[in-house]
């Protein structure tokens, strides 16, 4: 960091900010202070739909004092968003729909209430397409921040180009440095498709890990929260936190401990099998999403991993299946939101 560490904050990855705050190098209220300025600073990308400064500061104020008192957390003080289907207590929670215009929840969901816990301060709620439906983020049906209507989610780094989707405010908020660290929910691609278009890190779980309670469901049986950062480092630390069972909220969740998907980052990679599916590389792949994947592939040679040619036969009906599953339990899903009940 220079001098001045309030200009260098959001340059700094989640672990190093982390490690700043514990250092005392800046605080958990400058912290939030900054990454609020640059959420109002760069509206026009539409990634916020939401947020309540009063009780941003007044989370980040409480983690300043675990910091003094030596009771933090291990993100202490560090801003995180929420994409705007995880209902919570502090701010609006409308899933990107208009059915759902000016609710609150009398409750956050798990997966908010675990990043709380290990020390995280939320900044405000992030775009998505409606009902976490959309590939492109430019569906839903809520105004941004500073905008009096709808409007798409700019990718910041071209801002004619899409950001994908449907977590796309969460991937632009991490591309753009508005927030160090934000969640997301991959229903079929809803994560990993907005880090590969916005140039970061996401990572859909195991389904179970992470508790979908209190998550707005799509559908139910493929709907999984995951982190979405700058680095694998940094998406460790944010799995550690959410992850865990949750027997009594969420009857999905896995029965398996929380652990710390940090610690084996710097194993080596020697003796790893990597299986390479000969349908993934067929008819439809991009010269140029072939030429990274099989630049990324080579690296991981030079590491000491193996590749391993094998086939998934029945690759191409993976589609259809999605599309019989996904829209037959978001009927039953979004049933519920009729006016009536």
């Amino acid at each position: 960091m220079s001098n001045n560490p309030m200009t260098d904050l959001h340059h700094l990855s989640v672990a190093q900010l982390a490690a700043a705050l514990r250092g005392k190098q800046v605080s958990a209220t400058e912290a939030a202070q900054h990454f609020l300025a640059r959420a109002k600073a760069h509206q026009n990308l539409g990634a916020y739909v939401a947020l309540n400064e009063e009780a941003t500061l007044a989370q980040a104020r409480a983690q300043d004092a675990a910091l003094a008192a030596g009771t933090a957390a291990p993100l202490a003080g560090v801003p995180i968003a929420h994409k705007d289907v995880f209902v919570t207590r502090d701010f609006p929670s409308t899933a990107g729909s208009k059915m759902l215009a000016g609710y609150r929840s009398p409750f956050d969901a798990t997966v908010v209430t675990r990043l709380a816990n290990a020390g995280c301060v939320t900044l405000g709620k992030l775009n998505c397409d409606e009902f976490a439906m959309g590939s492109a983020n430019e569906n839903s049906a809520v105004a941004p921040v500073g905008f009096d209507a709808p409007a798409p989610v700019r990718n910041p780094w071209d801002t004619d180009r899409i950001p994908g989707g449907s977590s796309g405010g969460s991937g632009v908020a991490v591309a753009a440095r508005l927030a160090p660290a934000v969640t997301g929910t991959d229903t079929g691609g809803s994560i990993r498709q907005p880090a590969s278009y916005c140039g970061i890190t996401g990572i859909k779980p195991t389904y179970g890990r992470a508790s979908r309670y209190g998550l707005i469901a799509f559908a139910s049986s493929l709907d999984q929260a995951g982190p979405m950062a700058r680095s694998a480092e940094d998406c460790a630390l944010l799995l550690s936190a959410m992850c865990g069972p949750d027997p009594d909220r969420d009857s999905t969740s896995l029965d398996m401990p929380a652990e710390d998907f940090s610690v084996r980052l710097n194993d080596s990679l020697e003796g790893l099998r990597i299986g390479i599916p000969a349908e993934f590389f067929g008819d439809g792949l991009a010269s140029d999403v072939r030429a990274a994947v099989e630049a990324a592939l080579k690296e991981y040679e030079k590491l000491g991993a193996r590749l391993v040619p094998i086939s998934l036969p029945r690759t191409e009906l993976s589609i259809p299946v999605y599309y019989i599953i996904a829209p037959a339990e978001a009927s039953s899903n979004l049933s519920r939101f009729d006016g009536v009940k």
